[in-house]
């Protein structure tokens, strides 16, 4: 079904559940539909000792033989996995071959790359701590506001890889407040607002669901003239 729907793609899923035996259920039907990744997240919920969270990663990277990633956002889910602990799964796992980075912290990039070596990719997963994260090493983005602005986001990215430090400050400083909205718990409707700004709604528009709500008034306000002045000094 997936490769129908996106030949030629590389349909990534991402894995969550508070239930273990969940989460490899999903893993393996997410196999079976044509995903050839998966990224993988904690359990929900439950708030687990290192043993039991990595009973439950090891139980879903072990679920199948595809390419995984292991996502670390400790403010979000609650759940820190520390560089050490990526090690172990990391020396578990040969399928085990990248982590979205989330911490908010760039000394985590050099955390991980002091333990890690070459072993896995580490991709920045704060949109407003890019520039840092590739100073740090990471080698990747997983981008929030791409569908908006992809042309600014593969530029933003290859010259920070490049060190060309005066051009990325340069844009980063433009883009940095739209950045700022993926790292609310709200991002998800702020996101969609920027979307809708650029004319990038998709077939679902900016609409969100229960318990997601679209903000308002002052709110609202501040976002649509923060998108509005970007769009006005977009070069």
């Amino acid at each position: 079904m997936v490769r129908a729907v996106a030949p030629g793609a590389f349909p990534l899923a991402a894995i969550a559940s508070a239930s273990t035996k969940e989460a490899v259920e999903l893993a393996r039907a997410a196999q079976a539909d044509g995903c050839t990744g998966l990224m993988v997240l904690p359990p929900y919920v439950y708030k687990g000792t290192w043993r039991e969270t990595k009973a439950h990663f090891d139980a879903v990277i072990a679920a199948t033989p595809l390419s995984c990633m292991l996502y670390n956002n400790p403010i979000a889910y609650g759940t820190d996995v520390l560089p050490a602990q990526v090690a172990e799964l990391a020396r578990a796992h040969a399928n085990l071959h990248a982590i979205k980075e989330s911490s908010a912290d760039v000394r985590r990039v050099t955390g991980l790359r002091e333990v890690l070596g070459d072993r896995l990719a580490i991709l920045v997963g704060v949109d407003d701590l890019l520039v840092e994260g590739v100073a740090a090493g990471a080698e990747g983005w997983i981008a929030g506001l791409v569908n908006a602005f992809p042309e600014e986001s593969v530029r933003l990215f290859d010259l920070a890889r490049a060190g060309k430090r005066a051009e990325a400050e340069e844009l980063y400083h433009w883009f940095l407040p739209l950045l700022r909205m993926d790292t609310t718990f709200d991002f998800v409707q702020l996101i969609k607002l920027v979307q809708a700004g650029v004319g990038r709604t998709g077939s679902g528009g900016p609409a969100v669901r229960p318990p997601r709500l679209h903000p308002e008034g002052a709110a609202r306000t501040e976002v649509e003239r923060t998108i509005a002045h970007a769009l006005a000094t977009r070069r």
